[in-house]
Order: structure tokens, then sequence, then C-alpha cells
């Protein structure tokens, strides 16, 4: 099956969130084509937990899994280590009190 781009995906994931009133930025640009995507849920209460995106070997299922949760400041640091291990990798902010980051929907979930 062919993979969508890294921009067309983060596109497509903004517009859907926008389509929820769930306000969201890219705080890192990365590569166009085949960039890795963390999405950073911040509730904005100091707290805030980033997402990225994993392969299971055995299933071939992927899925999104927590990379690092807590305060903003210490997930912050995690997304920076990952961004120092890879240039390319795309970061989302998204902002929502409730916690929705639609990462679990049909289409994003998998």
């Amino acid at each position: 099956m062919a993979r969508l781009t890294a921009e067309f995906w983060v596109q497509a994931y903004l517009a859907r969130l926008r389509l929820q009133d769930i306000p969201a930025f890219v705080t890192a640009h990365g590569d166009d084509t085949a960039g890795a995507v963390l999405v950073k849920l911040n509730t904005l209460d100091g707290q805030a937990r980033a997402f990225q995106r994993s392969f299971d070997l055995m299933s071939g299922e992927r899925a999104w899994v927590v990379l690092a949760e807590g305060e903003e400041r210490a997930v912050d640091e995690a997304i920076a280590k990952q961004r120092g291990f890879d240039p390319d990798l795309w970061v989302i902010e998204v902002e929502e009190r409730a916690g929705r980051h639609l990462l679990d929907e049909p289409g994003l979930a998998d």
C-alpha cells in the first residue's frame, strides 16, 4: 500500500482538528516526504503528553503510543531530545483542555 507523505498527513490532521474546533499548529517542520511526526497534546494546565507512531513488527500494525507525559517542560525536553536524533521530525502541538487529539479516530489511529 502506498504511504502518504508526511506533509500531506500533517495537513490532513490539522484540517480534521480544525473541523472539531481544536487549536493546533506546527512547531517543527520536518521533511515533507518522509519525516516522522510527533504530536504534543497540551492540556493548558501545565501538563502535556507527546505521542509518536509505533510499528509492531509481529503484527505489522501501526499505532500511536505515548512518548512522554507529565509536566509540560519535561515533555518539551523529551521532544527536543527526539529532534536532536532526527532533524527531519515534524512536531504538531494540539491545545485542548479536555485532552482530545483525534489520534484514536479512524484514518488517524492506524
